[in-house]
């Protein structure tokens, strides 16, 4: 059996193709497995660390504007988007797929367009409850669309293909224990850990808002604070130098590789609510503070936390209203509070769907049949 994922961009496209391959490589031990992505985006680092083959497609997203530097740069997207096609088709020749699967990004466009032309059998899960542009595109060219929620707005193909099924979650988020996570990274059972992101390319108010967190908790020393920067590495060490030299508790990545043993541990994650962070997180049971980014499709991050906090899971915080100081006091409030701790996380874990990656590769099989 052989199979075939495109996939790229962002970690919130990039783990649920992870997901689904593990599975799948479980149930078929002797399966060939390829993937194809970017060479400069997190695919190309993610992807081979997780054990899978991969190669390389130049492709770009169009930008939504009529700026003379706009049309330029969406007339080089579209060569780069009909020569990736040409390289595909080469690809899939070569490799002769069973099946060929998408988790969205632009990355997916070209690999199922060709992969539909070229009669493969072929599928795409989008993650969001409003479809991306690449999965509106897509839509009505593949076999199957499995959806992680009922839309906000139809897509326009036949709805007999379209399943609401969830979203994978890597295996490592449902086995693991809090206790489990803490002695192997060596944390105590009392240390009240605080594991805090802005999503796989980092956030620059989320960065900036955590340098001001982090001058205000180094001198009471009472939390560890686990910060992934993404892209403001630089600038996040540069303004915590001497803290980061005098204060073992605050400590800084560039990319955190060990997310499910990171979340896993930690008493309160602070995050943007994309789709796969809350997936994350609700298959983990984790307390949260979310920090909704208000430059997505219809605001639908918004909405993600809404869910969650409706239902005493996380605190919403919105970025009108971030600042340091608000951070650190709703921080406070959460992470010495045990019981609220122990109810939030009853509420979380009731947010989880733990057989999604399973029962997408059952369609996944199904569809081979």
């Amino acid at each position: 059996m052989k199979f075939l994922f495109a996939c790229g961009g962002t970690s919130g496209h990039i783990n649920p193709a992870l997901a689904i391959a593990g599975e799948l490589r479980r149930r078929h031990p002797d399966g060939e497995f390829l993937f194809m992505g970017t060479a400069d985006h997190l695919e190309a680092d993610l992807v081979p660390r997780a054990g899978f083959d991969f190669k390389t497609i130049q492709v770009s997203g169009l930008r939504r504007s009529f700026s003379p530097e706009a049309i330029k740069h969406n007339i080089s997207a579209v060569s780069k988007y009909l020569a990736a096609r040409r390289k595909v088709r080469d690809v899939i020749r070569e490799f002769q797929p069973d099946v060929v699967i998408g988790t969205g990004g632009y990355v997916s466009a070209p690999v199922l367009s060709e992969a539909a032309r070229m009669k493969c059998r072929t599928l795409i899960h989008e993650q969001n409850a409003f479809a991306g542009v690449t999965t509106k595109m897509l839509s009505t060219k593949v076999d199957r669309v499995l959806l992680s929620f009922p839309l906000a707005r139809p897509l326009k193909c036949d709805p007999e293909k379209c399943t609401v099924i969830g979203n994978p979650v890597k295996e490592e988020f449902l086995k693991i224990t809090k206790e489990e996570a803490r002695k192997t990274l060596g944390i105590a059972p009392d240390e009240a850990y605080v594991l805090s992101y802005g999503g796989s390319l980092g956030a620059r108010r989320i960065n900036d808002t955590f340098i001001d967190l982090a001058r205000l908790a180094a001198p009471e020393n009472a939390m560890t604070l686990y910060h992934g920067a993404a892209r403001d590495y630089s600038h996040v060490c540069e303004a915590l130098k001497e803290i980061l030299s005098s204060c073992p508790r605050i400590q800084v990545q560039e990319y955190i590789y060990d997310m499910p043993l990171r979340m896993a541990a930690a008493d309160v994650v602070i995050a943007r609510s994309g789709a796969m962070t809350l997936t994350e997180l609700a298959a983990l049971g984790k307390p949260s503070i979310l920090i909704p980014s208000p430059n997505v499709t219809e605001n639908h991050q918004f909405f993600n936390a809404k869910t969650y906090s409706d239902i005493g899971a996380a605190v919403l915080l919105e970025e009108s209203e971030l600042t340091g100081e608000v951070l650190y006091a709703t921080l406070c409030d959460l992470v010495f509070d045990r019981g609220r701790l122990c109810d939030m996380e009853r509420a979380t874990k009731t947010l989880a769907h733990p057989a999604a990656t399973a029962r997408i590769c059952d369609e996944i099989e199904a569809l081979l049949n």
